[in-house]
């Protein structure tokens, strides 16, 4: 049995993206991992290529940035590493999301577990979803609990909406038409996805997000609501809460490294009064009401 690790980055240094860091995360337990890099200055094809990994293949491309429909240009990106897979199975990660080394076995062991299992087509991971620095995370409803981070190498498989997840659909050319696919049949395993998209120096996260809007909104959106302060807010935020795990230890170095400092002052949340009964319900009952899951768990 092979197993392929696969992702995309463009511009990885200029973003804050620890896309290194989450490569050599999985790296040890796959056969291959084939990586989707954009055109990017600052030297992110070039750091890759300096992990001299002989698992490690790129595939060039050229991101259309006038492809600006609800994040379609990251399924794409994610669509163009899964091609290249030749595993029997395919660990996606993106490259803000990086493996705990503890949880290493735990993906394969399932994977062998369930690879004759062929009504099983791709496993769950849970999330834990990173804000401002390395000591909080989000825990409300705007954060996805879960989501799919390994799937079956069928060519049918794949990346749904902006790449956070996966369905099955009758042929390629059904997804490049837009139908709705079917939602994988899944199941949940105890591994951790450590997600730290939301952590970078207050200047630089309001560069990445004011860039980013642009592949999800048209121009009108964007000379409304692009940040114009200096810096990101980061307590423009519903509720956090203190993390008191372990880090990845490929993260630690970069921890160490951190060079400004967030402390979440709960005064100035913009938690509504909805959200707030949504979300007492669901810390009493463990019942998120509503909850979108793009799968089926047997």
């Amino acid at each position: 049995m092979i197993l392929s690790g696969f992702s995309y980055i463009r511009n990885g240094f200029e973003y804050g993206y620890p896309f290194l860091e989450s490569i050599q995360s999985i790296l040890p337990i796959c056969d291959e991992f084939v990586i989707a890099v954009g055109d990017s200055n600052g030297g992110t094809r070039e750091a890759i290529e300096n992990l001299k990994s002989p698992k490690i293949r790129i595939i060039d491309t050229v991101w259309d940035e006038g492809l600006r429909e609800g994040g379609k240009i990251f399924a794409q990106q994610a669509n163009i590493a899964a091609d290249h897979i030749s595993g029997d199975w395919g660990i996606h990660l993106q490259a803000d999301e990086v493996i705990h080394e503890n949880d290493l076995y735990k993906i394969r062991d399932a994977i062998l577990r369930y690879h004759h299992d062929k009504r099983v087509e791709a496993l769950l991971f849970k999330y834990l979803h990173f804000w401002g620095g390395y000591n909080y995370i989000g825990t409300t409803r705007r954060w996805h609990r879960y989501e799919v981070r390994v799937i079956r190498n069928i060519k049918t498989i794949r990346a749904y909406r902006d790449s956070q997840g996966f369905r099955r659909y009758s042929s390629q050319e059904a997804h490049e038409k837009n139908e709705k696919g079917e939602k994988l049949k899944v199941k949940k395993v105890d591994v951790t996805i450590y997600h730290y998209n939301f952590v970078r120096d207050p200047k630089s996260m309001k560069k990445k997000a004011n860039y980013f809007h642009r592949f999800w909104h048209d121009d009108d959106w964007l000379r409304k609501n692009i940040l114009r302060e200096e810096e990101f807010d980061f307590n423009d935020i519903d509720e956090l809460k203190l993390f008191k795990g372990t880090h990845p230890e490929i993260m630690h170095q970069r921890i160490k490294q951190q060079d400004w400092e967030f402390k979440f002052d709960k005064s100035k949340t913009n938690f509504t009064l909805k959200d707030k009964i949504l979300y007492t319900i669901e810390k009493i009952t463990g019942w998120r009401i509503g909850e979108y899951k793009n799968y089926k768990l047997i």
